[in-house]
């Protein structure tokens, strides 16, 4: 049941790009079509989860942890570390599907060394190490499994605004849009509306 809540509040009432506007750059630049957000998505689930992962094992026994029996809180340094990392992790991820799964490495494209500028994966990392949620009336610090799963779930949310979008500006480019909304005015236009949609979701959790 805890899983289920924390999936329902990542993917809908909390919705990364929607609800707490990280992202908003691949949002607006990848969303022209629907196959091109299909593969942000995508490589966005995968990403996002590894770097979730890295992400709290450093922060739980490196930035804070005892050594030599001192406690020692290092947690200034978070946002460079979780950089640096995410950084490295996407280039690593690259790597290896290049060699190992050709295929999938050519579906993703160029989607991937963009992830490493998308402020969403460092964003779920962040949130992931201070977010709390009430189970049975008791808030309640995410362990490793209920952090991977939110930041995967943030990622499955940012795919469904984004194919939504797509799905909306493809059909924009068909209509007939009046010449001073044409573009980005009427993007972010429908954007709004569409985040005006997603409050409806709010209270569900």
């Amino acid at each position: 049941m805890e899983y289920l809540i924390i999936i329902i509040s990542a993917v809908f009432v909390n919705n990364v790009v929607l609800s707490q506007f990280l992202g908003i750059c691949p949002f607006f630049g990848v969303s022209k079509k629907i196959s091109t957000a299909i593969g942000m998505s995508l490589a966005l689930v995968l990403v996002m989860g590894l770097a979730t992962l890295v992400t709290y094992l450093i922060q739980n026994y490196v930035l804070v942890n005892t050594w030599f029996g001192e406690k020692i809180d290092i947690t200034f340094m978070q946002t460079i570390v979780f950089i640096l990392v995410i950084a490295a992790l996407v280039q690593m991820v690259e790597i290896i599907l290049k060699k190992i799964n050709p295929t999938l490495y050519q579906a993703l494209g160029i989607f991937l060394p963009l992830i490493t500028t998308n402020c969403a994966v460092l964003g779920a990392a962040l949130i992931v190490v201070t977010k709390q949620f009430s189970f049975g009336g008791e808030p309640h610090m995410m362990n490793l499994g209920e952090s991977v799963v939110y930041a995967m779930s943030l990622a499955v949310g940012f795919g469904v605004a984004i194919i939504l979008f797509a799905g909306m500006r493809e059909q924009l480019a068909l209509s007939n849009v009046p010449k001073a909304f044409r573009g980005t005015p009427i993007a972010l236009i429908t954007a709004g509306l569409l985040a005006l949609a997603f409050m409806g979701f709010q209270g569900i959790v």
